[in-house]
């Protein structure tokens, strides 16, 4: 479209829009339904969603794909769910996955299935017919609408909400445990925003799960390998449960422990070591600082990495229960992991007991 055609209020959408703009946009700025068909059928425009036009021929951008789902919603929607968690960067982006968006309860906007790229007249060739144009649109309801987003450039529900709808669109309430703790943990999210807004805002499924979540970080659960640990390794093998993230001073420094089990009785040290997190030549250096700082002090330590604290947790759990024993720890109840009883028994009598076999 030429500029010196377009009405300026038009033209104003398109450079607000990304060159995107509703059939309903269009016929308040007068211009025709039969204008929008004839540029369609010569293939200057694309339709991109039921009802939603770009201007311009070719691949959409990311901005372009994510702006059409929100005007294809209508004024009040928002990125939301996996798609808000893309831009605020808890997840991933993947280009090949539908935009999420949140509308007021009231709305009757629905979801769109992925749009392909269609043929042009015969005298303008488009390349990739047939390929995806845009991914499609998932779209969520809620009553809460008002209170859950951002009024930024392209809305998008708040960083607390949207780790809470991520966990709440989760198959099952154990994902959905671990989803929250991922989200707050890699993104830095203040708990207190978190726990806030499930009491202002109660989610529709795995309310206890979300609740026992925000307990476990509380307690100074600051990684989904912490998480692990906690659950799969201390709970699920009846083991003390260890204060986490403790001050110690090493040259000067305050750094933090992952697990001290001084309070349990045992002068233990577990350290978690995160592969991504500790990959850097300071933090490595600053870790063998603690090492030893640990050792100086005359307190045992293990250090126990993803692959086996996932893979094997009854394994892991063993070895910290063999130090714990060994420096004093005494297990008042039964093991409650049944598949541990193989791994004890390898040990025979010391296995059992902690200490030297009679």
């Amino acid at each position: 479209m030429p500029p010196e055609q377009t009405p300026r209020e038009l033209q104003v959408l398109l450079d607000a829009q990304l060159g995107l703009v509703t059939q309903a946009q269009l016929t308040a700025c007068g211009f025709p339904r039969t204008r929008v068909r004839k540029r369609l059928e010569a293939g200057h425009w694309q339709r991109v969603l039921h009802g939603v036009y770009c201007v311009t021929t070719g691949p959409l951008t990311r901005p372009m794909t994510l702006m059409a789902a929100l005007i294809y919603g209508g004024g009040p929607a928002l990125l939301s769910h996996r798609t808000a968690a893309e831009e605020w960067g808890i997840v991933p982006a993947d280009p090949s996955a539908p935009v999420h968006i949140t509308v007021p309860y009231r709305l009757s906007a629905k979801g769109q299935s992925p749009t392909c790229v269609g043929g042009g007249s015969p005298g303008f060739p488009v390349p990739a017919v047939g390929s995806v144009l845009h991914p499609g649109v998932v779209v969520h309801r809620s009553r809460a609408h008002a209170y859950v987003g951002l009024d930024t450039a392209m809305p998008r529900t708040t960083l607390a909400d949207t780790a809470i709808d991520l966990a709440v669109a989760e198959p099952t309430a154990r994902a959905a445990y671990v989803s929250l703790i991922s989200s707050v943990t890699n993104r830095r999210i203040r708990l207190a925003d978190v726990r806030q807004r499930l009491q202002e805002r109660t989610p529709r499924r795995y309310r206890r799960a979300l609740e026992d979540a925000v307990r476990l970080l509380a307690e100074g659960v600051q990684s989904v390998l912490e998480y692990h640990f906690a659950v799969d390794v201390e709970q699920a093998h009846g083991l003390p449960r260890a204060d986490r993230q403790g001050p110690v001073i090493v040259d000067g420094r305050t750094l933090w422990e992952d697990c001290d089990y001084t309070g349990c009785g045992a002068p233990l040290i577990v350290r978690l070591d995160g592969r991504w997190s500790h990959s850097m030549r300071e933090v490595k250096f600053r870790d063998r600082r603690r090492d030893n700082a640990a050792e100086l002090a005359g307190r045992p330590r293990l250090v126990f990495g993803y692959e086996e604290t996932v893979g094997t947790p009854c394994v892991v759990a063993q070895e910290v229960e063999r130090v714990l024993r060994r420096e004093g720890w005494v297990r008042r109840d039964e093991n409650p992991c049944p598949a541990c009883e193989s791994f004890w028994s390898e040990w025979g009598p010391e296995g059992l007991t902690g200490g030297e076999a009679a």
